[in-house]
């Protein structure tokens, strides 16, 4: 009687880790290779030089003046750690985020000491993944009078930068417009 109804029991044990734990990723993970290569990749960014640099879904730590800078990552003790990603968890009245927020708030003036813009809230709080790889236009717009006095470009030409890499709202209605740090910063590099 047992050994009765432990024979289908199995049996289709085994035939749905062959259909759900095999074929089914397979054929997934085929149609989005054919499909979407470079979303089934990682969004793969790769230098001048053909090396790799990044990827286009996480973001990475800048903090020479000449380039513009990312949210802050929650992650630890590595900045943008992916094995780390958690958000600091830390609510709006915890003491440990005002002084994360004030440091933030202070490395950014020590950054620019004459810029007087109020900085966006993007710039000095970590995301809930702490992988951020874009910033918001007024992100990149608070940073854009620093990096071209790095730079010893024209205000305008950093501009000019930041307006052709801002993407917009996904089917212009989902999301806030955004900017790749890491695409952005490529682009003032190869300038030079």
């Amino acid at each position: 009687m047992f050994l009765r109804l432990i024979r289908p029991a199995a049996s289709l044990l085994v035939l749905m880790t062959a259909l759900l734990g095999i074929a089914y990723p397979v054929v997934i993970t085929g149609a989005a290779a054919a499909l979407f290569p470079r979303a089934a990749g990682g969004s793969l960014i790769y230098g001048r030089t053909g090396t790799l640099v990044g990827s286009a879904l996480i973001g990475q730590r800048f903090s020479e003046p000449k380039y513009f800078w990312g949210r802050p990552s929650a992650t630890t003790p590595q900045p943008y750690n992916g094995l780390g990603s958690t958000g600091s968890n830390l609510g709006p009245l915890n003491p440990a985020l005002l002084a994360e927020v004030g440091a933030n708030v202070s490395a950014l003036r020590d950054a620019d000491p004459g810029n007087r813009m109020p900085i966006p809230v993007g710039l000095v709080t970590s995301s809930a993944s702490g992988l951020d790889p874009e910033i918001s236009p007024a992100d990149a717009r608070f940073q854009a009078e620093r990096v071209a006095r790095a730079r010893k470009l024209r205000l305008s030409t950093v501009e000019a930068l930041i307006a052709a890499h801002r993407r917009g709202r996904l089917l212009g209605l989902f999301g806030e417009p955004r900017i790749n740090v890491l695409e952005l910063n490529l682009a003032l590099d190869r300038l030079h």
